[in-house]
């Protein structure tokens, strides 16, 4: 037990604590640290957003889903506004008329479309039965919402038909009740409700004053002190419970810059898995709780039952059973129950990452891909990579070491970090998956396959603060989308280039002899006499220079 209080198994070195940090931590790397006066980054504003799970009456329940439907009706009719007029400008030019004697074409900003909304609304919005106006039974903010929601689709749709953005965007489609219930919004009374000391209500505009399930305090102080500005507010139904979303402009306070002298300072690379959730090169091993396998038997006996009873049938209009809504809504607490518990347990994990270190350095890992393929003989593995979540660990650990100041490094997706020896920096021609312990061929080293990688991205933040690694970039490389280059060898493995990738990658598991050489420490070079003119010329391709 340290001083300050905090537990042994901590997952870093505690900051609080009076003693050194490498008292802490003796495996960590040690990089340039200040020792003297350390800059500070003036204080700048970020948008974050407090979400509070509601408790609302069934009166409120009614008024949330009636705001709900008016921003789904409003999206609707907008998008049909503007899918008629291209429509009817295409059939014209089927007809070979000429461009100036189309119909005019409609502007879709959201300001002329929320212009034409407010001209017609009394005869659009109109009950077909009674005949009675209901658009005023909502607040104007759900409207506006719902034609700015449209006008923001239809400008992506447009972007990137014309090459402004990137990738591909088919035209937008309309909204089924089915859809995720949402409302934002911008104007009129809203915020918290924290009089007499209150911290259990929210005010929204014509529905009132809603209690939440949670408190608000984080939040209520943030607003008394004047240090936060609530932008908007948007409710949703997530999960079987009603939610809402305050978007909050605050002021970050000034954080640490870059030290420029010397000194110990604490690296961290996170090596991220499924046997186990992440290894960090602190020999730390982070447990995969594995929550979607836990409620699997439950779940599957539960969709089961559901199969056997009477669901809807929209062809023949049939309406479900009282059975089988019971049964949907205890599938639907599992799934939130899995949810939240991942991500309670990627919060948890991710922040104490950031307060605890540095720098972290991690992979930049194309999760969809690996699991996009393999079917029935792969179907385990990619649902124990969907429930592991990888790429929720990365995303989480951006935005909170730039509100942190913490250093984030990301290494290149074609960064060998399990084949390359964190001890003589050596690569492997292969390593299947299989292996779990690596053993150098040159130097005899011999530890954990993801300890190993851990270690080697550890020692990336050296190389990248010296300007001298390739293989960390220390940005986002997701948006380049650029193949990986042909770079110089530092270091050769069996003809292989260091850093370049590899057409075998770790796949190689159809020799299962090759497998029991690598767990024996020992690798033999299988070539045939016929193929060592074309292995002779693999190498020297692989070491010409790009371009």
């Amino acid at each position: 037990m340290c001083p300050s209080g905090g537990a042994a198994q901590r997952l870093a070195p505690c900051r609080a604590c009076p003693r050194r940090r490498d008292e802490h931590s003796m495996t960590s790397t040690d990089l340039a640290a200040p020792t003297a006066a350390v800059s500070a980054d003036p204080a700048r504003p970020v948008v974050r957003a407090f979400v509070y799970v509601l408790d609302p009456t069934p009166a409120q329940i009614e008024a949330l889903r009636s705001h709900c439907g008016a921003q789904r009706f409003a999206y609707n009719w907008a998008l049909a506004q503007v899918k008629a007029n291209l429509d009817q400008r295409t059939a014209e030019r089927s007809y070979d008329i000429a461009e100036a004697e189309l119909t005019p074409s409609m502007s879709w900003s959201a300001y002329s479309l929320r212009r034409h909304w407010n001209i017609i609304k009394d005869t659009v919005a109109i009950n077909a039965e009674t005949g009675q106006v209901w658009w005023s039974a909502n607040s104007k903010e759900a409207y506006s919402s719902g034609i700015a929601n449209c006008a923001n689709a239809l400008s992506n749709w447009s972007a990137a038909r014309s090459g402004k953005r990137a990738g591909t965007m088919r035209f937008p489609r309309f909204k089924s009740k089915r859809a995720a219930s949402s409302c934002r919004f911008t104007t009129g009374c809203i915020g918290l409700v924290t009089t007499d000391g209150d911290r259990r209500h929210v005010q929204l505009p014509r529905i009132g004053v809603i209690r939440t399930a949670e408190s608000t305090r984080k939040l209520a102080r943030k607003t008394i002190a004047e240090r936060a500005r609530i932008r908007s507010a948007t409710v949703s139904f997530r999960r079987g419970r009603w939610q809402v979303s305050f978007s909050v402009e605050m002021t970050l306070p000034a954080r640490a810059l870059p030290p420029t002298t010397t000194g110990p300072r604490s690296v961290v690379g996170v090596d991220v898995g499924v046997k186990h959730l992440a290894v960090l090169s602190t020999g730390e091993l982070i447990e995969n709780p594995k929550h979607a396998r836990k409620q699997a038997k439950k779940l599957r006996r539960l969709q089961r039952r559901g199969a056997r009873r009477t669901g809807p049938d929209r062809r023949t209009r049939q309406q479900p059973s009282n059975r089988w809504l019971r049964t949907q809504d205890q599938i639907q607490r599992i799934h939130a129950r899995v949810a939240n518990s991942r991500r309670d347990h990627l919060h948890k994990l991710t922040t104490q990452l950031v307060r605890a270190y540095d720098t972290v350095v991690v992979e930049d890992l194309n999760v969809s891909g690996m699991s996009r393929s393999g079917g029935a003989y792969k179907r385990g593995l990619n649902r124990a990579i969907g429930d592991a979540a990888l790429a929720e660990i990365r995303r989480q650990l951006t935005y909170k070491t730039d509100w942190t100041g913490t250093g984030l490094h990301v290494a290149d997706r074609w960064y060998p970090t399990s084949k390359t020896c964190s001890n003589c920096q050596a690569v492997k021609t292969k390593l299947p998956l299989n292996v779990r312990v690596f053993i150098c061929d040159h130097c005899g080293y011999r530890g954990d396959r993801d300890h190993n990688a851990a270690l080697n991205l550890a020692a990336l933040a050296v190389s990248v603060e010296d300007g001298t690694s390739p293989a960390s970039r220390g940005r986002d490389v997701k948006a380049a989308r650029q193949k990986p280059t042909i770079r110089p060898a530092h270091q050769r493995a069996d003809g292989i280039a260091a850093g370049t990738p590899h057409t075998s990658g770790e796949r190689g598991r159809s020799n299962p002899a090759t497998h029991a050489e690598y767990e024996n420490g020992t690798q033999r070079e299988r070539r045939q006499p016929n193929q060592s003119r074309t292995a002779a010329a693999v190498h020297d391709c692989c070491m010409l220079p790009r371009g």
